[in-house]
């Protein structure tokens, strides 16, 4: 699917690690790589990569995993697969439920 997600599809405004800004970005699984949840740049590429797992490409699901990644994503959850594999199962269980 490929989606894209925009700053300006968020709910909330994040600050940006422009020092960063052209680092590697999560692409998929393995990624032991540190997740910063308080930069745009790394939760634009998270965000998207979520929405195509989960084979969606409307902006409540997007609020909605944005929502899990904000307020119930555990602190000690830090590398990118961990993020990216909390927030699809949390997803999927929230999708189906409904």
């Amino acid at each position: 699917m490929g989606l894209i997600v925009r700053a300006s599809d968020l709910y909330y405004r994040y600050p940006k690690d422009t020092v960063n800004r052209h680092g590697e970005k999560f692409r998929g699984k393995p990624d032991p790589t540190p997740f910063n949840r308080d930069d745009l740049y790394e939760v634009l590429p998270m965000l998207g990569a979520v929405m195509d797992a989960l084979d969606r490409d409307d902006q409540k699901t997007l609020h909605q995993a944005e929502e899990i990644m904000i307020r119930q994503l555990p602190r000690f959850i830090e590398s990118r697969e961990e993020v990216y594999d909390f927030l699809v199962c949390s997803m999927r269980d929230l999708l189906e439920e409904a």
